[in-house]
């Protein structure tokens, strides 16, 4: 720690006290790599305050004396948008202890929190007084709320209830020098002015640290309907869901897509699983309504994919008849994050389209990379509901790094130029982080680059938040 300000750790003992520092390179470790083990940092120290007080003394100190600072929730993110660089000068702020519910109010359909509360705990809170709090994600048990509002993160149930942004009234934000914003205002209308909350949502740290949150809740969902369906291409899916939007309503809060070779990779390294269908499909998808009164939604899914198959837009279809059943249709759906893992390694986009658009990006796509790399292995899914795809190629479990690098540079130019010519977006839902970074500089134009960066000297002139992530 030879390079940082001879005051710095005197200062933020005294700041967050024993409990709240960890300087010893094995206690720090496990905040230095991020989650899918891609990126690894070494931090000069990793500060852990309690609330939002010691929050505002951490940031005041590092505003002073220079230092950069990296916020940090669960650390589950996929862009490395949370993990440290490799100079030991850059700060970790974990908000692992900021973990207090302060409010839950199902008069109002609110819940206030701090940033470090997982969304799990967020969700059963919501659950205890009957009300319902729809963000839902693989990792829900191990993310936080403030790293799903830094990143905007978006699920399973977008289609339905919007991403993050969306699901958040107000915010408390620590800013670069120490000063707190307290925006916590539970209220659905408010137009005083610019919209504070929406800057720092999805902003991955790079403007302030998201310390709490006013949340929406929503009734409960009482009901499920849940069916599995098999389609000849693409096209017929996004002609199925336009039909499901007409006949559902605002029911249907899932629609989950994927190609015949990602089934394929899922029923070959995951165990218990099998495939709901008989025969051969190009397409699946994965259909789920929700209700709040108990009657009539199995049947409201029956008729409409009765209407699909008489259209022919769908070959084949199987509707849950019991929740086992329905959460064997989810457990194919969340197993190929594990299968991808297993299978190879993966060359990831996290992409969102207009959704017309979608299955001429699938056709020209496959066909600009088979030019390439003729046995190239296309994992193309996600949530087709709200046009965002996780369009992935898969590459050998033992191919050199630095093939895979020359490869990814390639394959990463190819499917994001066909995004941009279809004014799609190349970051959907996982952040940009530093694994998208040069990438966004690329695609903005230089207006819009310019106006973000105008927005980051503002905030943070001594540019100290999350160095080297995003902007």
């Amino acid at each position: 720690m030879s390079n940082l300000h001879p005051e710095l750790l005197q200062r933020l003992h005294a700041a967050v006290g024993d409990a709240g520092l960890l300087t010893d390179d094995e206690a720090k470790a496990p905040y230095e790599t991020d989650w899918l083990k891609k990126y690894t940092g070494r931090s000069s120290i990793v500060v852990r305050p309690a609330d939002t007080a010691q929050t505002a003394a951490v940031m005041r100190i590092c505003h002073e004396t220079h230092t950069p600072v990296v916020t940090q929730g669960g650390n589950t993110g996929m862009s490395g948008g949370a993990t440290p660089d490799g100079s030991g000068a850059q700060v970790v702020l974990s908000t692992v202890r900021m973990k207090a519910i302060r409010e839950v109010d199902p008069l109002n359909n609110t819940l206030t929190c701090e940033a470090g509360v997982l969304l799990a705990h967020i969700q059963a809170a919501a659950h205890d007084v009957d009300r319902f709090f729809p963000l839902s994600l693989g990792s829900e048990g191990s993310c936080t709320i403030g790293g799903n509002l830094a990143t905007n993160a978006g699920g399973i149930a977008v289609l339905r209830y919007g991403n993050a942004r969306e699901l958040a009234l107000g915010l408390e934000v620590v800013l670069p020098d120490g000063q707190v914003w307290n925006g916590l205002r539970a209220l659905r209308k408010d137009n005083t002015g610019y919209d504070l909350r929406d800057l720092f949502i999805g902003s991955e740290g790079t403007l302030g640290v998201i310390t709490a949150a006013v949340l929406k809740l929503y009734p409960r969902p009482i009901a499920r309907a849940t069916a599995w369906v098999g389609t000849r291409d693409i096209d017929a899916l996004v002609q199925l869901l336009a039909q499901l939007r007409g006949a559902c309503g605002e029911r249907l809060v899932a629609f989950e897509m994927m190609s015949a070779e990602s089934l394929a990779l899922i029923l070959a390294h995951v165990t218990d699983v099998r495939s709901p269908l008989t025969g051969d499909h190009a397409f699946h998808a994965l259909i789920e309504l929700a209700d709040t009164q108990g009657e009539g939604l199995a049947a409201l899914l029956e008729g409409a994919l009765g209407d699909a198959l008489e259209n022919e837009w769908v070959q084949d279809v199987a509707v849950s008849v019991s929740g086992a059943q329905a959460q064997s249709f989810w457990k194919i759906r969340e197993g190929i994050s594990q299968a991808q893992m297993r299978a190879g390694k993966a060359i990831k986009h996290d992409i969102a389209l207009p959704i017309p658009a979608i299955p001429a990006f699938a056709m020209q796509a496959e066909a600009a990379l088979r030019e390439v790399q003729p046995e190239v292995r296309i994992i193309n899914f996600g949530h087709l509901g709200d046009g965002n795809l996780h369009y992935n190629v898969l590459l050998p479990l033992d191919t050199p790094t630095d093939v895979l690098a020359d490869t990814t540079v390639r394959f990463n130019r190819i499917v994001h130029d066909l995004v941009a010519a279809a004014n799609g977006s190349i970051s959907a839902e996982h952040g940009v982080g530093q694994l998208r970074r040069d990438e966004l500089r690329h695609y903005k134009s230089d207006v819009e680059f310019d106006l973000m960066m105008r927005i980051k000297r503002s905030l943070d002139p001594n540019q100290i938040m999350n160095p080297g992530k995003l902007v």
